[in-house]
């Protein structure tokens, strides 16, 4: 039987286990969930990504780049086609030199990492250590546990429960409006305390505490394609007024939103 283009893509990245695999094509972004031996770097340009890995959604910004240890099941959306994705595969064996690389995580990409990936683009495929690419390859990996020392933390806890999986997709709708446990409660037929325990039990979250993560992703995804003031996100996404926006988007992501504004635009 003929291999599809996602089986003979997963191959390739196994098949030299000591070289690291370059790829700019937008491949990973159609590939269903996933893992590999070889360990991950994916820079996110010119939009918003998602990465999904299993029980957890995270939000990637622009100018963000994941790291995904080795055989993590994992897979990777995108908003927009206009999205750039560049992906590293890198050989594991100096990866017990240092926790970063067997822990995931979403890290901002400072000037110089920008220039580096930018360069990558030099090279495609597999490149080992008798090609020229390799060490300057191999210098972003070394450098990345010293330059990324802060995670970028949102993640949305994701299910497949039959009772909070519709409950979860209708808060994804309509985030802008007035949602609290007793309207959403009455409109799935479930009690104020039966809706609160089935989110904690299930994804291990508290209601507020979800869709105050629901809003804040939404905020960034304006922030970052939107021309939308940062009161004008406020209201869309909920809140009744600047300051309390202000205040829940810090408590997310440690930064204001003004901040986070000026860094990404």
């Amino acid at each position: 039987m003929q291999k599809t283009e996602i089986e003979t893509y997963l191959d390739a990245i196994e098949i030299k286990p000591k070289s690291v695999y370059v790829v700019h094509e937008k491949m990973e972004r159609i590939l269903p969930l996933h893992s590999h031996s070889k360990s991950q770097l994916t820079y996110v340009d010119g939009g918003i990504a998602y990465i999904f890995t299993g029980d957890k959604t995270y939000f990637i910004p622009s100018r963000h780049y994941i790291w995904i240890p080795s055989n993590l099941p994992h897979y990777v959306k995108v908003r927009t086609s206009a999205t750039i994705t560049r992906n590293l595969y890198f050989y594991t064996e100096d990866d017990h030199t240092d926790p970063f690389y067997t822990k995931f995580g979403i890290y901002p990409v400072n000037n110089l990492l920008f220039e580096m990936i930018g360069f990558t683009n030099n090279w495609a495929g597999y490149i080992e250590k008798k090609d020229s690419g390799y060490h300057f390859l191999a210098a972003i990996k070394n450098m990345l546990p010293q330059m990324s020392t802060k995670s970028f933390p949102i993640a949305l806890p994701t299910t497949n429960n039959t009772k909070l999986r519709p409950v979860i997709l209708y808060m994804a709708q309509n985030f802008g409006q007035q949602i609290t446990l007793e309207n959403i409660g009455s409109r799935f037929g479930m009690g104020e305390r039966t809706l609160s325990r089935l989110f904690q039990s299930t994804i291990n979250i508290s209601f507020l505490q979800y869709l105050k993560l629901l809003r804040i992703v939404r905020a960034i995804e304006m922030i970052l394609q939107d021309d939308h003031s940062t009161t004008e996100i406020a209201y869309l996404t909920g809140y009744n007024s600047l300051a309390a926006f202000s205040k829940a988007f810090y408590q997310v992501t440690n930064i204001r939103p003004s901040d986070f504004n000026k860094q990404n635009r």
